[in-house]
């Protein structure tokens, strides 16, 4: 589930999944994304914090719903909440603790503030599971991190700590561990003090020079991705990783 708090002027969104690792379903992106247009909507929201309950940000997508994907061509909600983050004018700040994992990893390009505790781990597997990139990271992890760390990162999937992702620029700062939280309620409470109207306009202002070509790979992402969720290759890999699972 999501659960949605409102403290002054900052809606903080949490998700709270923790016997699957906050493990993200289609229902968890729908609520996420509504929480994200209730902030939009009220012009007296100055901040958005997105974080996990217990010790995990979240494990990314709910591979049980992708084994049972069917191909299409209409957004996911995983993808309309995606939109909707790359779109918010209100600032999003993220706080990290434990894994963040597949899109728990891509969805942070769109917040404005990434804080992760000193143990977070953040990994981005879509190759090993047979799949493509997705939310973005086809244009926007190179830009952030540099062409050879985004092919580090995604094309060998490999894991890399808070003290790499803060080094590479993927994060804004980290945290001792439990306390990333406490950092982005420090950082909202800085953004509240922030002329509303002109907090809103200056983040669509720096937002706006790639926002075409970010939704432009959006689509480009979800039909490549879509087509990979049916393919040999990750259906054989949902099979092996639940089949771990079992064991």
């Amino acid at each position: 589930m999501i659960v949605s708090s409102l403290d002054g002027r900052c809606l903080t969104l949490t998700i709270d999944r923790p016997e699957r690792r906050n493990a993200l379903t289609g229902t968890m992106y729908q609520a996420l994304d509504q929480g994200l247009q209730k902030a939009q909507a009220d012009p007296g929201c100055r901040a958005v914090i997105l974080t996990g309950a217990g010790d995990c940000f979240t494990a990314g997508n709910d591979l049980s719903e992708f084994q049972a994907a069917r191909r299409g061509i209409a957004d996911s909600p995983a993808l309309a909440f995606l939109r909707t983050l790359a779109n918010i004018d209100v600032p999003v700040i993220a706080a990290v603790e434990g894994h963040a994992i597949g899109v728990g990893a891509t969805l942070l390009q769109h917040c404005d503030f990434v804080y992760a505790g000193e143990t977070a781990l953040f990994s981005m597997p879509f190759v090993s599971l047979g799949l493509c990139p997705e939310g973005g990271s086809s244009t926007l992890l190179g830009q952030l991190v540099g062409a050879r760390r985004a092919a580090e990162w995604l094309l060998l999937g490999q894991p890399f700590s808070a003290a790499q992702a803060w080094d590479s620029g993927f994060i804004t700062g980290v945290a001792p561990a439990g306390q990333a939280l406490s950092l982005a309620r420090a950082t909202a409470a800085a953004l509240d003090k922030q002329p509303a109207q002109a907090l809103r306009i200056s983040k669509r202002m720096l937002r706006e020079p790639g926002r075409a070509d970010l939704m432009r790979s959006f689509d480009k992402e979800r039909d490549l991705f879509s087509e990979r969720l049916q393919s040999d290759e990750a259906q054989a890999a949902f099979r092996r990783f639940f089949e771990r699972k079992a064991d």
